[in-house]
């Protein structure tokens, strides 16, 4: 009979797997590194030669959480077919991750709290949060909004004060009310600007001379 064995999975895994755990738990500084070669099961030239510091770490471990996020979303915007659903499926991503039992806030808020100007953890940070708002931007435009980056900036902030009230008010149902109050301001600003464009197509006509 054959004999099937599980692929050892690398030092580099590992170590990522060890660092998402403890550093999303405990914080990125308050866990040194001897922590997480201890839990990765490596040597410490392993870390050494993998990532070169723990700073790149970090950086990897914020990289890993991304592209953990972007996954879930992408996977709940794809599971509808309208463009206002799909922008609003973005809430409905955090009601699955605020579910989680090891739910304890936002990485990135976390990380950002320990962080030091110009190391690995503001840059992963600024991408992460400008890849967030390109995202709600583009989903914005295609739900019909004119000028779609200052409706992106409030329903970031929305998308934040869901990750905060979860976590501080230990509410996982923290998400349904940012998807409402996002539906509410996608309905507010599409209906402000048909307003306004009616306005000015009223404007435009009224100052054409009469034949």
């Amino acid at each position: 009979m054959a004999v099937t064995t599980t692929p050892r999975t690398s030092a580099r895994e590992r170590l990522l797997d060890a660092a998402d755990e403890l550093f999303y738990r405990e914080g990125v500084h308050t866990v040194g590194i001897d922590r997480v070669i201890e839990q990765a099961g490596v040597a410490k030239a392993s870390l050494y030669n993998t990532f070169g510091s723990k700073e790149a770490l970090i950086g990897a471990y914020l990289e890993k959480r991304q592209a953990s996020v972007a996954a879930r979303i992408i996977r709940h915007i794809e599971g509808h077919g309208t463009p206002r659903e799909r922008l609003l499926a973005v809430y409905e991503s955090q009601d699955e991750q605020f579910a989680e039992p090891t739910y304890r806030g936002c990485a990135f808020v976390s990380a950002s709290a320990e962080a030091h100007p110009g190391d690995q953890i503001v840059q992963a940070s600024d991408d992460y949060r400008a890849w967030m708002r390109a995202l709600l931007t583009e989903l914005a435009a295609a739900a019909g909004v004119t000028d779609p980056a200052p409706l992106a900036r409030q329903l970031h902030m929305l998308y934040d004060g869901g990750a905060v009230s979860a976590r501080m008010d230990r509410d996982p149902s923290a998400a349904s009310y940012s998807r409402a109050a996002a539906e509410a301001l996608l309905d507010a600003t599409l209906a402000a600007e048909a307003a306004a464009a009616a306005e000015r197509a009223q404007s435009t006509d009224s100052s054409r001379p009469s034949r």
